[in-house]
């Protein structure tokens, strides 16, 4: 894309994939914000509660799973089912590679906070291989466990055969991109594949395969099992306002959740995404190849809830946004097994020429947020 736009409100670029706007300039979830403010959430809260009446469990069983990391979102979602809806959630956690001191303190003080854990940790060399051809073949440097969060949680589901999963938040109407889901409570497997996996699945996993043989965490049951269970996929941000601030101050008040004691690398916020290493790498892709990164997607929440304004979050972003994530460098060397002249002639692959020029080896964008 050679031309680029903004919101009118927040900061979202028009590189985003999926974003629309309207004829004021407003971007999907800005819209979206003032769209809730007139939504019937008594209506959906009603909706919620007849299907947690269907599957609750009435034999102390497991009714539901939760994908939990320890940090805020997950840790919102089990204790809401749980300590407001009376729900036997089991929750699980794929393992992240490269695990940070601050995420496995969060996840042990959320599991003593009072839940059922299941710590799934799939074959480390076929998480490498997936992550591997992630960042050099689509630019996702975690693909594999991005992939496992959704397919280990539902081997998960069908061996225990509880047939409802509550993620967080819907992020395409949330935070920008396609709003063909805001208003439907459940997403299916195509929409995992198309929407979260960016469309890169079969690719990733055919090249996988002919390494290793076997890839159970990273692949959907038989679809017999998945019919017989009849496995409900659903967002939690559908029943109520979403708010990531709302569940960070829960979290941390139920669930023991601690934050680091500075800014995250590549933002201003020091509370969310610190179960792992990558996350920094993965948001330094993204400015790379749409021109925006993760204090962006960080501001673009505090200005759409109001405690921002969108020339602080402009601000931000200029000095946040393309911030090399030198931190944990050599732990990225070592787990893609990569020197680092390599490593970083595959970043530069990313980066789009028509958004970025590199002054003094460092990206930096040819554009100025309007």
């Amino acid at each position: 894309m050679k031309k680029i736009y903004w919101c009118s409100n927040c900061i979202n670029a028009s590189t985003r994939n999926r974003i629309t706007f309207d004829k004021n300039g407003k971007c999907n979830a800005c819209q979206w914000v003032e769209e809730k403010k007139n939504l019937n959430w008594k209506k959906r809260k009603s909706e919620l509660v007849k299907i947690l009446n269907k599957y609750r469990s009435k034999n102390n069983s497991y009714d539901c799973i939760v994908p939990v990391s320890g940090g805020k979102d997950g840790s919102y979602v089990a204790h809401t089912l749980k300590h407001v809806y009376g729900m036997n959630p089991l929750t699980v956690t794929s393992r992240p590679p490269l695990t940070r001191s601050i995420g496995n303190e969060n996840l042990n003080n959320f599991v003593k906070s009072g839940y059922a854990h299941l710590h799934i940790t799939a074959d480390e060399e076929i998480m490498r291989s997936y992550n591997r051809l992630g960042l050099t073949d689509i630019g996702m440097p975690y693909y594999g466990w991005l992939i496992s969060i959704f397919t280990s949680v539902i081997r998960t589901a069908v061996n225990f055969n509880i047939p409802l999963i509550f993620y967080g938040e819907d992020g395409e109407v949330e935070y920008g991109g396609s709003d063909e889901s805001k208003n439907i409570p459940y997403f299916d497997y195509n929409y995992m594949k198309r929407i979260y996996l960016e469309d890169g699945y079969n690719k990733i996993t055919k090249k996988v395969i002919k390494r290793h043989k076997r890839n159970f965490w990273f692949s959907l049951p038989e679809d017999k099992y998945l019919k017989s269970l009849n496995l409900k996929l659903l967002h939690m941000s559908y029943y109520e306002n979403w708010d990531p601030y709302k569940n960070y101050l829960i979290a941390k008040k139920h669930c023991g959740l601690v934050e680091r004691k500075i800014n995250n690398s590549g933002t201003f916020t020091n509370f969310a995404q610190n179960d792992q290493k990558l996350y920094p790498l993965h948001t330094y892709l993204m400015f790379l190849k749409f021109g925006f990164g993760r204090a962006t997607q960080d501001a673009n929440i505090d200005v759409r809830r109001s405690s921002m304004t969108r020339d602080q979050a402009i601000n931000l972003a200029k000095l946040y946004d393309n911030e090399y994530p030198n931190l944990y460098l050599n732990d990225y060397l070592k787990y893609y097994d990569m020197n680092k002249k390599k490593f970083n002639q595959i970043l530069d692959k990313w980066a789009n020429r028509n958004l970025l020029k590199k002054i003094k080896n460092k990206w930096v964008t040819k554009f100025d947020i309007k």
